[in-house]
Order: structure tokens, then C-alpha cells, then sequence
């Protein structure tokens, strides 16, 4: 059993390397960076709890040894959440407090010799994964009904979905061990479960092609091809779309869901998902609805027959509930507040 754990860990070792190497070229990366960085961080994170969970590592060596790897492996769960936030929401970004609470976590586990013996100590040991597992998973849960992107919610869906699972798995096991080391048979069991899902991302970011992780495809190299005709059900529900929301402002009900446009077209919610995705090119319905309330909302702001209207009255009358999401959406598209726009577009006008 021995060799077989050492033989599995070393593969696995492996490809977590490759892909850190893989996706090291796609750091600055104009959309995708945070996905990019985090999964560096990630996957060598784990590498590292590959070695500091082995039954060598843990039953061989002292304490002072091991801290730093238990360190790293107690900060995987930090990692492992910020990369499904990463994922899943595209307004994501990195910032220093992320780093900041992976440091913590990492302290905490790497000092692990001073306090070993204290129990609420331990305890907060095994609450630590746990509770970003949890975060991780509303990561993945809230945004999920507005992606528009279907081999992102499949495939992405099925890896981190899996990585929980995962961290959940090992964290009973090691809490339902008396001393919090992981019996031979576990361990096997771990790295097994962690080969399988390095395996699934190698098999998507190491394999001979350009689109992978991004879904984008290549620049192609020939002139493309005649695109075929498209389904005429999905004209009509484009057709649709447009009438709703444009004339019928169909984006002002507060609260819009895709599930609810899609009852009120009276079509799937795949179908509407494909013509806003394929045909109008958006890869979230939220950030859809949103672009069309603000170019109202900036619309109606440079409107010098309406410079005596609140911005509160504007935004609630585009479909944001409160003027403070409003206000935070208006500057991060335009750079300035909704009251900065409004006189700047009036002194021009």
C-alpha cells in the first residue's frame, strides 16, 4: 500500500506542477487574471499537502518539521475559495485583504506546535476548511442561475463542486481521528480523490488547444467558415427579447431573473440563455440587465428636461432597488458618481 501511495502522490505532484506551469503564461491575462493567479496558488498549495499528508510525512516527522506544510495545506482552503470566486463571478478581482487572510490562515496552521494541546485550538483547526468549503460553496450557488456560459457551468460546475466534496470528505475523516492524522487507508483515499480531480483539470488546461479554461476560441488561421442559419426559434425568441426589453422595459422590474424573463417570453430558460450568451455575446444575465439600466439611467441624467429629478427617483425607476447598488454600479462603469455624469453632460450640452 505503501508504494502505491507514493506512486500516486508522486503523479499527482505532477500534474499539479504542469498545470501551475500552464497557466504561469496567462497571468496578466485581460479578464481571467484572478482565475489564473488563484489557480497557481491552488495547485501548489495542494502539491504541498500532498507530501505533508502522507503517512511518511505525518507518522515520520517531528512537529517543528511539519508546520510549515500543514500551514500551506490549512491555507488550500483559502485558495480553494478564492478561485471559486474567481470562477464564477467576473467582477471578481484580487486584493490585498485576500492575501491577508490566506497569511493568517497559513500562521495559524504553521504554529500548530505551539498549541496542539490547547482543544478549542484543534477545533478551530477543522472549523477553518469548513467554513470556506461553505463560502466557496455560495461562491459557486449565487451567481449560478445567471451564467450564461453552458461549458462553464457544466464543466466548472463539476470541479468545484467536486472540490468541496472533497475538503468535506477529508475534514470528517480527520476529525473523526483520535490523534487528526489520517490512517493508511484514508490517506490512499485521499490522494486518490485529489488525483481525479487533478486529472479532470489537466485533461481541460494541458490538452493540445487554445480554448480550455476560457472558453474562447482561437484566432483562426483560415477564413472562417459560413456561419449556419440560426434556429428560428431562437429568432423569434431574440425577436422577443428586444420588444421586452426595449419598448416594454422589461429590465426596470425590479429583481428580474432569467427564470422570469423566460416565463414571461414564454421559453426555456437554455433558449434565452443561448441568444443572450450566442446571439448579443453576454456571459451574465445580471450584468445584462444592469448594462441596460444603466444606459437608461445615463440616458435620462443627460437629459436637461430632467436635471430636477432625483438620481434616487432614476434609479429606482430603471429597476435598481436602493440607490447605493446603483450608485457602485454607475461609477465602476463610468468613473464617476450619478450626480458627477449629470453635471458634466449638462455643462457640455
Amino acid at each position: 500500500m505503501g508504494l502505491i501511495d507514493a506512486a500516486l502522490r508522486g503523479a499527482l505532484i505532477a500534474l499539479l506542477v504542469l498545470m501551475a506551469l500552464a497557466l504561469w503564461p496567462q497571468r496578466r491575462h485581460a479578464r481571467r487574471s484572478a482565475v489564473v493567479w488563484t489557480g497557481i496558488v491552488l495547485a501548489l498549495s495542494l502539491a504541498v499537502q500532498a507530501v505533508s499528508a502522507s503517512p511518511w510525512a505525518e507518522y515520520a516527522l517531528s512537529c517543528p518539521v511539519q508546520a510549515p506544510g500543514i500551514g500551506v495545506s490549512l491555507a488550500s482552503a483559502v485558495a480553494f475559495w478564492l478561485f471559486a470566486r474567481a470562477v464564477f463571478d467576473e467582477d471578481f478581482r484580487l486584493r490585498r485583504r485576500h492575501g491577508a487572510v490566506w497569511g493568517a490562515v497559513f500562521a495559524y496552521g504553521a504554529t500548530v506546535c505551539l498549541w496542539q494541546c490547547w482543544w478549542p485550538g484543534f477545533v478551530l483547526m477543522r472549523a477553518i476548511p469548513v467554513a470556506f468549503v461553505l463560502l466557496g460553496l455560495a461562491a459557486v450557488v449565487a451567481p449560478w442561475r445567471a451564467d450564461l456560459v453552458e461549458k462553464r457551468r457544466r464543466w466548472r460546475g463539476i470541479v468545484v463542486g467536486g472540490g468541496m466534496a472533497y475538503a468535506l470528505v477529508m475534514v470528517v475523516l480527520r476529525a473523526g481521528s483520535a490523534d487528526g492524522r489520517l490512517a493508511h487507508g484514508a490517506a490512499l483515499a485521499d490522494v486518490a480523490m485529489l488525483l481525479a480531480l487533478a486529472g479532470f483539470m489537466a485533461a481541460r488546461l494541458l490538452a493540445p488547444r487554445a480554448a480550455g479554461l476560457w472558453d474562447e476560441a482561437p484566432e483562426p488561421a483560415a477564413p472562417p467558415p459560413v456561419p449556419a442559419p440560426r434556429d428560428p426559434q431562437d429568432e423569434a425568441v431574440a425577436a422577443a427579447l428586444a420588444r421586452a426589453m426595449g419598448e416594454g422595459r422589461g429590465y426596470a422590474q425590479e429583481g428580474l431573473s432569467l427564470a422570469g424573463l423566460a416565463a414571461q417570453l414564454g421559453t426555456p430558460e437554455y433558449r434565452l440563455r443561448r441568444v443572450i450568451n450566442q446571439g448579443l455575446g453576454h456571459r451574465n444575465f445580471n450584468a445584462y440587465v444592469n448594462g441596460l439600466r444603466l444606459a437608461e439611467a445615463r440616458r435620462r441624467l443627460a437629459d436637461p428636461t430632467e436635471r430636477a429629478l432625483p438620481v434616487l427617483t432614476i434609479a429606482l425607476d430603471v429597476g435598481f432597488g436602493s440607490v447605493g447598488p446603483f450608485n457602485r454600479a454607475f461609477k465602476a462603469e463610468t468613473g464617476l458618481t450619478p450626480t458627477e455624469f449629470r453635471q458634466k453632460s449638462l455643462a457640455d450640452s
